[in-house]
C-alpha cells in the first residue's frame, strides 16, 4: 500500500479514520505475537515500577504521570499492566504474560521485528493531515498546527466486539482538542497535569469498528475513539504507532513525550 486511492482518502477525511483489511499476513502477525511472547517472557519490571495503564484523568495522572518509569519511557521498552494484576505488595495475581495492556513506547527503534514493520514501505503514506476510554490522540501528541498527527493501528488478532474492537464517533476529528497531558517543569510532582477536559459523549454516536487479524486502521490525531472490555476468553492483541508530518509542524515542548539525544524522534516519512 503505497497511496491511497481517491475514494479511500474522501472517506478518512470525512471520517477521520480508515479501514485497511489484509495490510498485514498471518505469517506477519504471527512473527509479531512471537516476539511479544519472547520481550515478555524476559521482563523484569521492579515492584516500585508496576504500572497500570489508564487513559482515565484521575487515574492516569496517579499511576502514570507521578512516575519516571513512564515519563522517561519514551526512548525505552517498558510494561504497563493491566488493572486488578497485582496485590498490594505488587505481585502478580495472574499469569505476567496475562497482565499486560501496553507495552511502550521504543519498540519501533529497539526491537528488529518491530522496527521492520514501522519502517515497511508498506507503511508509507502520502501527504494528509494526519478498556479504554473516549479520547484523542492529539491530547498526548500534540502539534501546532493540529491535524499533522496520524495513528496506525496493526491487529494482530481479529478485533471483534466481543473481544473489545475499536470504535469512532466519525468526524469527531473536525471539532478541535477537548483536552491536553502536559508535562510538568521538572521537578514538580506528579509530573504532569491535564487542561481542559474530556466531555461526556453520548454512546450512541460511536460505531463499532470490527477487524480481522492483519488489518490496518489509520487514526486522525483528533478522532474520539475508545475500545470495550474485553469479555471474552480470546485476547486482542495489536501494534500501534504514530506518525507526524515533519515539514511546517511543531511538537509541542509541553507534550510528556520528548525526544532524546539517545532516540531523537526519526523522520519515517516526510
Amino acid at each position: 500500500m503505497a497511496c491511497l486511492s481517491p475514494s479511500q482518502l474522501q472517506k478518512f477525511q470525512e471520517d477521520g479514520f480508515l479501514v485497511l483489511e489484509g495490510f498485514l499476513s498471518a505469517d506477519e502477525c504471527e512473527a509479531m505475537q512471537r516476539r511479544i511472547g519472547e520481550i515478555v517472557a524476559e521482563m523484569d519490571v521492579p515492584l516500585h515500577c508496576r504500572t497500570e495503564f489508564s487513559t482515565q484523568e484521575e487515574e492516569q495522572l496517579r499511576a502514570q504521570g507521578s512516575t519516571d518509569y513512564f515519563l522517561s519511557s519514551g526512548d525505552k521498552i517498558r510494561f504497563f499492566f493491566e488493572k486488578g494484576v497485582f496485590d498490594k505488595q505488587g505481585n502478580f495475581l495472574v499469569p505476567p504474560e496475562k497482565s499486560i495492556n501496553k507495552i511502550g513506547h521504543a519498540l519501533h527503534a529497539h526491537d528488529p521485528i518491530f522496527r521492520g514493520v514501522t519502517h515497511s514501505p508498506k507503511v508509507q503514506q502520502p501527504h494528509f493531515g494526519g478498556e479504554v476510554t473516549p479520547h484523542q490522540d492529539a491530547s498526548f501528541l500534540y502539534t501546532e498546527p493540529l491535524g499533522r498527527v496520524l495513528g496506525l493501528w496493526i491487529a494482530l488478532e481479529d478485533a471483534v466486539l466481543e473481544n473489545g474492537c475499536l470504535w469512532f464517533i466519525p468526524g469527531s476529528h473536525r471539532g478541535g482538542v477537548s483536552r491536553r497531558m502536559v508535562r510538568a517543569p521538572a521537578g514538580s510532582a506528579p509530573g504532569t497535569s491535564f487542561l481542559g477536559s474530556e466531555p461526556t459523549r453520548d454512546n450512541s454516536f460511536f460505531v463499532p469498528t470490527p477487524v480481522l487479524r492483519g488489518a490496518l486502521v489509520l487514526i486522525h490525531g483528533e478522532v474520539v475513539h475508545k475500545s470495550e472490555r474485553n469479555f471474552s476468553d480470546r485476547s486482542r492483541q495489536a501494534y500501534t504507532f504514530h506518525l507526524m508530518e515533519a515539514a511546517g509542524t511543531v511538537w509541542s515542548p509541553d507534550n510528556w513525550l520528548q525526544p532524546t539525544p539517545e532516540l531523537p524522534f526519526p523522520p519515517l516519512y516526510i
